[in-house]
């Protein structure tokens, strides 16, 4: 059994918490091809009082004390993996943690950073000449990445990382699968996702927009942060919807859409999770257009697209029930076929077993 510790912000909560969906997808694939994993999170933001899921049996889950006696005790820890992950956005000691424990692992343990927001870490790095991952590089094996594809790997390089290998988003069909559709999630078009600074423009332009603009078709908003928010009447607000409520959330309306955080949207190749949890459930998406999104889903066939908030009002005024239901299916087919956690796991697989192989050849030279 290959041994990893995983630092991350929270395998058992989604709140205010948008990688939940990812860690569990891979992590969960990961300890079936033979991985024991130790996910460790602090208790911060409220998240262990929103939890969506109790600790799983494919991995041992710790939550520690957000103090500094907590981070020391977990950060001693990474000395018996083979394996150590620290993610980005942790949200509580960051730079202690990842300082710590790639100190703490063993010479010939391997050392990864795994960045589930690298065009936002870019754009601190590019910020600061002192910021911590820039001393971090050289010791670590490999940088593996939520998305961005080439402009990502490039950037990483040239900043001095090793490797840079993207690991994208999936399907998890376990979690996310097409279900009936309940009344308190019905409307025309829904959107799913927190209240962030740079991510309420573009749900200004691209879902409060066409809500003006189609005064007589229903709005669904779910996700925390949006109390106190000026919106069309048409609007209806929700609040946090927990995961186990994604299927029905994307089933029950005529259309999902998915909008990208601003750094996401400039870089490309970087779908959210809830483009695959749409089209897992036979949804028919509407994005907003980023490189790349061909990639992944086939444009007009599989997704709609849309430059701009007119964009989207255009679609879903023309879109009819029929056509809908026939992009979701074709979506659905497609990622079962291309896009699941499985074959992440997989590709995370084959890196972790070529740099352990690495690492042990240099500790025995």
């Amino acid at each position: 059994m290959i041994r990893v510790a995983f630092y991350g912000s929270s395998l058992v909560s989604s709140y205010w918490n948008g990688a939940a969906t990812y860690y569990r997808g891979l992590l969960r694939n990961l300890a079936s091809r033979g991985y024991g994993i130790t996910f460790y999170e602090p208790d911060a933001y409220e998240r262990q009082k929103h939890r969506d899921i109790d600790p799983p049996d494919w991995a041992t889950s710790i939550v520690y004390p957000a103090t500094p006696e907590g981070l020391r005790r977990v950060t001693a820890d990474a000395a018996h993996a083979d394996v150590v992950i620290k993610a980005s956005g942790v949200g509580i000691f960051d730079d202690e943690l990842l300082s710590g424990v790639m100190a703490a692992a063993r010479p010939d343990a391997v050392r990864i950073f795994w960045d589930v927001d690298a065009p936002a870490t870019l754009a601190e790095i590019r910020a600061s000449d002192v910021h911590p991952l820039r001393n971090a590089f050289s010791g670590l094996d490999a940088v593996l990445t939520y998305g961005g594809g080439p402009p990502v790997v490039e950037a990483y390089k040239a900043l001095g990382a090793r490797r840079c290998i993207p690991i994208y988003n999936g399907l998890d069909p376990t979690t996310h699968y097409p279900v009936a559709a309940e009344p308190q999630f019905t409307g025309d078009l829904g959107f799913l996702g927190n209240r962030l600074p740079d991510r309420e423009a573009r749900v200004e332009e691209f879902f409060l927009k066409p809500a003006s603009l189609l005064p007589g078709r229903a709005f669904v908003l779910g996700g925390s942060g949006w109390d106190g928010k000026q919106m069309p009447g048409n609007v209806r607000r929700l609040g946090h919807v927990y995961t186990h409520q994604h299927n029905a959330f994307n089933r029950s309306s005529l259309a999902v859409l998915n909008i990208a955080r601003d750094s996401m949207a400039a870089v490309g190749y970087s779908p959210a999770t809830r483009v695959f949890e749409a089209a897992g459930a036979g949804a028919c998406l509407i994005t907003d257009a980023w490189e790349g999104i061909e990639y992944f889903l086939k444009p007009g066939k599989q997704v709609l697209v849309a430059r701009d908030g007119n964009d989207v009002a255009e679609l879903l005024a023309n879109l009819t029930p029929q056509r809908a239901q026939e992009i979701g299916l074709r979506a659905l087919d497609h990622v079962l076929n291309h896009h699941t956690y499985a074959s992440r796991a997989a590709e995370v697989d084959q890196v972790l077993r070529a740099e352990l192989a690495a690492r042990r050849r240099r500790s025995v030279a």
